[in-house]
């Protein structure tokens, strides 16, 4: 059987290595994707022989047709996961130009344009089994103050997928599409975040853990689950609470409290 290629995006750290471990664990040809060319390639280094690297800014749509052809040279392309992906936590309207577009260019247009070149190499290549894994957050399904951009690139990328994966299924063709919302997890976008005032219902749970959230992302190679929320003990109440944004609103005042109390000191520089 030939072995299949999976691109990931963001593959530099954080979610994007674990799922490129993960998903070279499941057997795949893992081409590992990112901006900084440097961490892509560690990250192929560190999943070994079977990894392989390239440079690929999410925003540009070309660089995602490059990154298919480079793919298929390690085999039929099976999976692609959108993971890149950026956060900034301030109020609405002081996020400057600059941080609104990348937020929009990189969360929505990259995983848009991922999942457009995904579906054109798998169909020319006749894939039976294809998968395209979107990253969103649980921040798709609540009010969330001081997270409105972030929030709202990830509604758009929870309702592209969604919708997408009904074109899928009304041209019948064997690909699916998964969008998979975790909750604030121990990365390095995370913790970059420590210091902003309005990062701190990040820190209102226990941090998740990214082999955690990466292992479940591989695991839908074997599931045809459309959403997935992380963990789900977790986020039962954000499904309740969905419908009813003014009742998420009213516990914001405990969350950002709950987060301040548990979220780690910054370190001095970061002040």
């Amino acid at each position: 059987m030939t072995r299949q290629s999976a691109v990931v995006t963001g593959a530099g750290r954080g979610f994007g290595r674990e799922i490129g471990r993960k998903l070279a664990a499941r057997g795949y040809a893992v081409l590992a994707t990112d901006i900084d060319e440097q961490a892509a390639a560690d990250t192929a280094a560190a999943i070994g022989e079977t990894a392989h690297s390239r440079r690929l800014d999410v925003r540009d749509p070309a660089d995602h047709r490059d990154a298919a052809e480079a793919a298929r040279d390690l085999g039929p392309v099976g999976v692609w996961v959108n993971n890149a992906g950026v956060l900034r936590t301030e109020p609405a309207w002081e996020h400057t130009d600059d941080h609104v577009r990348l937020a929009v260019d990189v969360n929505v247009l990259g995983v848009m344009y991922g999942s457009r070149a995904a579906v054109d190499v798998m169909r020319r290549d006749g894939v039976q089994d294809g998968h395209i894994i979107n990253l969103a957050s649980v921040a798709a399904f609540a009010a969330a103050p001081g997270f409105a951009l972030y929030a709202a690139t990830k509604h758009a990328v929870l309702g592209w997928t969604t919708s997408l994966e009904g074109d899928l299924r009304t041209a019948r063709l064997p690909i699916k599409a998964h969008v998979v919302c975790p909750d604030a997890a121990d990365t390095a976008m995370v913790s970059e975040r420590v210091a902003d005032p309005d990062a701190a219902p990040l820190w209102t749970m226990p941090l998740l853990d990214a082999e955690t959230v990466a292992e479940k992302v591989a695991g839908l190679v074997d599931d045809g689950k459309l959403v997935t929320l992380i963990p789900r003990s977790r986020t039962t109440l954000l499904r309740v609470l969905s419908p009813y944004p003014s009742a998420s609103l009213a516990l914001m005042p405990l969350m950002r409290w709950i987060g301040n109390r548990r979220r780690p000191t910054p370190p001095t520089d970061a002040r």
